[in-house]
């Protein structure tokens, strides 16, 4: 086993470790572990949500959960002699769930959990469709997972991290919340908001005190979005023999990470919509100095897919193009386009017996592949949507017997208010 150069204790909230990490972006907060180009080590993550939502039947936890105090990253990892400019290759050696913690009240401890948030809470890909809160809760079995939420299904999980990134420079940092404040004031009373701003409260700032915690807690960036730094892009093929080259902006590279998935879909579209959970990863980090000009990588990470993913042979597509619901024509909308696959594919599995939250949670969940397959064609752009059919215990594609009904069970957990 690699060096544990950030461990992190089962029993003890994030904030009360050895090692206290970050819930922001800011180039003024302080690396908490230092390592060489060439070391390869360990890195304890905590759930994103630092153990509020629990392994029950009720949903009222992700209807509650404390979105500014998210997301809880370990780092930030200093490598030595990494200056501005330099490209920073990171390989992902391993990931999983906690070590030899099978069962426990934390998400990562044999289980994990995907959620639908409320509207007003961040929504969703398709929150017009689902503005309400819902859970699932998945339990892992060697590397599969299955739910008694969602009856019928068992995939194979591509474990991945859903957040990594660099520090942004100052400069960077300024831009980053420019652009953004700029975006929410062209509709600043919008829910869910186009955009979040510096935000003090809950703010954690690894070993940060004082003024300087002060000033930096009202310039630091949220983390949920993706940006030049690479951040929470939810990317499930970034897994384990996956290399990453990530630019850096700041002396030390200040690399973190956390938001570990045991499986998602692409584009994680229920927003809380992979298998989140605690776990680790194995990184090995070396420095190409000057790579940033060498290699045209002036902004945004680029990487190489892991080498781990399940070998599903066979697949039910899904397409859609840009037109809305009520019959608007949109110009080149992949994003329409995209949610008018996903909702075809919803309207799919119900006639299964499914219903139509615990169709969502299966594509936020399991690893479809999401794609977009025409973007020239005036008006219509369209995408499409792969679904694995090996992941059911029945035949879900088409057939002259009309298809199989499924015991939908208990159904999917949603908030009482």
């Amino acid at each position: 086993m690699p060096r544990p150069v950030f461990p992190l204790d089962s029993s003890r909230s994030f904030t009360d470790q050895q090692i206290v990490g970050h819930n922001r972006w800011h180039p003024d907060i302080p690396a908490q572990v230092h390592v060489k180009p060439g070391d390869s080590f360990r890195v304890d993550c905590r759930e994103w949500f630092d153990g509020a939502i629990r392994n029950d039947d009720s949903a009222d936890d992700i209807l509650n959960a404390p979105l500014a105090g998210v997301h809880v990253l370990s780092g930030p990892i200093a490598v030595s002699g990494a200056e501005p400019g330099d490209l920073l290759i990171v390989d992902i050696l391993d990931v999983g769930p906690i070590p030899q913690e099978d069962s426990g009240p934390l998400a990562g401890q044999g289980w994990g959990y995907t959620g639908v948030f409320a509207t007003r809470n961040g929504g969703g890909f398709l929150t017009e469709q689902f503005p309400d809160a819902y859970k699932v809760i998945w339990d892992f079995q060697g590397g599969t997972a299955t739910s008694r939420h969602v009856p019928g299904v068992a995939f194979t999980g591509i474990v991945h991290p859903g957040l990594m990134g660099t520090a942004p420079s100052h400069e960077l940092l300024g831009r980053w919340n420019a652009r953004e404040q700029a975006l929410i004031d062209t509709d600043p009373q919008r829910v869910p908001p186009l955009a979040l701003p510096p935000l003090p409260d809950s703010a954690i700032l690894g070993s940060l005190s004082g003024a300087d915690f002060d000033r930096v807690a009202g310039e630091a960036a949220r983390t949920a979005p993706p940006r030049e730094n690479g951040g929470n892009q939810d990317i499930k093929n970034l897994t384990k023999g996956s290399r990453v080259f990530y630019p850096v902006f700041v002396d030390g590279a200040h690399l973190s990470m956390g938001d570990l998935h045991f499986s998602q879909g692409d584009g994680e579209i229920t927003f809380c919509g992979a298998i989140e959970m605690g776990g680790f990863m194995d990184l090995h980090v070396d420095l190409i100095k000057g790579g940033m000009q060498t290699y045209g990588v002036t902004e945004n990470a680029i990487f190489m897919p892991g080498n781990t993913d399940p070998q599903y042979s066979q697949w039910l597509a899904f397409s859609g193009t840009s037109v809305t619901l009520d019959g608007e024509q949109r110009y080149l909308d992949s994003h329409l386009s995209y949610q008018r696959a996903c909702l075809h594919a919803i309207d799919y599995l119900t006639t299964f017996g499914y219903s139509a939250i615990q169709a969502y949670m299966i594509l936020g969940a399991a690893p479809i592949e999401g794609r977009l397959s025409g973007v020239v064609d005036i008006p219509n752009s369209c995408s499409t949507v792969y679904l694995p059919t090996a992941i059911f215990d029945f035949d879900v594609t088409p057939g002259p017997g009309g298809p199989h009904q499924v015991d939908p069970g208990q159904g999917v957990p949603k908030a009482s208010a």
